[in-house]
């Protein structure tokens, strides 16, 4: 059985190819395969050999302008005594490799993935589409802290640990710069939403048993990082946040979100998608949920904010991110709340759940 191999590039930068069959009965099949970019080089390239390999054959495909028709002019044996006479050795393994790659990876993916929903926002799409394992197979991201939480002792005597969880503002942070000697862990994962830390709320938070939890959250959910979410969507996780924490006996701090700016071209886009509107909004109610369930609110915004509603010019790179003189204000206020929760003391405290329902959750005893 000898073969023919068609490929056209398409409008969307992939190749449509026919692989065509001839039989030693004189019959002829057809295969169609549909090849993503990535193997687009691959491809062209063993196109390019199999016709330096068979230019000289006596077999012809042609296509009319009406119908795809193949005709053969010569015996498959005659093909393969002069095609094998024609090449040499380096050829015939090349061939194969090119062609072997060729017949793999298309067949692997009969089509191309389905693209990622378009936000309106090409650096979003950008960065959504290059986190699509991670939504896939890992959304949470339990990967990231599960071998350092697992080597982690538990805390000693006395000791007042502290988890910050959140996203890549907490992430960047270097905490022992700024609290050099605590007990502070670390949880923050660059582009993550509320839903994605409550996933590994109990793996990143409950199982390092701290004294206090720290939470800043929900300016990737307001962006849509992982797709349209209402205030109310936040809001509840904060809530079951708060509720794992209190189960637990752990202290909870709720921190403010974060002023944005676009002081700069790089920070537009995610200026945009943060409307300050929506995030006075979560900010007002993280505020007024903390009152009424006796949390911590720990108030970022005010002393990041400027004249304009945006994120001071001084204190960020890009309009997102605080860099050191930001992360410097933010230390001292953290560490303030922190103090506040451990000093917390109440024999009962009225927790209440989303729904109106109330709980009554045995409250720790005084600061450890």
């Amino acid at each position: 059985m000898n073969t023919e191999l068609h490929y056209t590039l398409t409008r969307d930068g992939c190749l449509e190819g026919q692989n065509v069959f001839a039989h030693n009965d004189g019959s002829w099949t057809r295969a169609t395969v549909y090849a993503f970019p990535a193997v687009g080089a691959i491809l062209m390239a063993a196109a390019f050999i199999h016709f330096l390999r068979t230019r000289n054959r006596a077999a012809t495909v042609f296509r009319s302008r009406s119908s795809a028709a193949l005709r053969r002019t010569s015996s498959p044996e005659n093909f393969g005594r002069a095609t094998r006479a024609r090449m040499s050795k380096r050829c015939r393994i090349l061939t194969r490799v090119a062609v072997g790659l060729v017949l793999s990876l298309p067949v692997a993916a009969q089509q191309a993935s389905p693209p990622i929903p378009s936000t309106g926002h090409p650096d979003l799409d950008s960065y959504r589409a290059s986190r699509i394992a991670i939504y896939t197979d890992d959304f949470g991201e339990l990967r990231r802290y599960r071998e350092m939480n697992a080597a982690l002792a538990p805390p000693a005597a006395g000791e007042n640990r502290v988890v910050f969880l959140g996203d890549s503002i907490t992430d960047y942070w270097k905490l022992g710069d700024y609290f050099p000697g605590k007990p502070y862990l670390n949880r923050g994962i660059d582009g993550q939403t509320s839903s994605q830390m409550l996933v590994r709320f109990e793996q990143d938070v409950v199982d390092l048993h701290p004294a206090v939890l720290i939470v800043l959250a929900g300016t990737n959910d307001i962006a849509g990082v992982t797709g349209r979410v209402r205030d109310e969507d936040i809001e509840a996780n904060y809530a079951s946040m708060a509720e794992l924490a209190r189960t637990h006996h752990i202290r909870v701090v709720f921190s403010s979100l974060l002023p944005v700016n676009n002081y700069t071209q790089d920070a537009k886009e995610s200026y945009a998608l943060r409307p300050a509107a929506r995030i006075l909004a979560v900010n007002h109610w993280l505020r007024t949920y903390c009152d009424k369930n006796a949390l911590v609110f720990l108030d970022y915004y005010s002393a990041l904010v400027d004249a304009q509603g945006m994120l001071k010019r001084e204190l960020s790179d890009e309009g997102l991110h605080p860099n050191a003189a930001g992360y410097k204000i933010m230390a001292p206020l953290a560490q303030k709340a922190i103090e506040a929760a451990l000093a917390q003391e109440q024999e009962f405290k009225a927790f209440q759940a989303p729904g109106g329902v109330d709980f009554r959750i045995e409250a720790q005893e005084t600061a450890r």
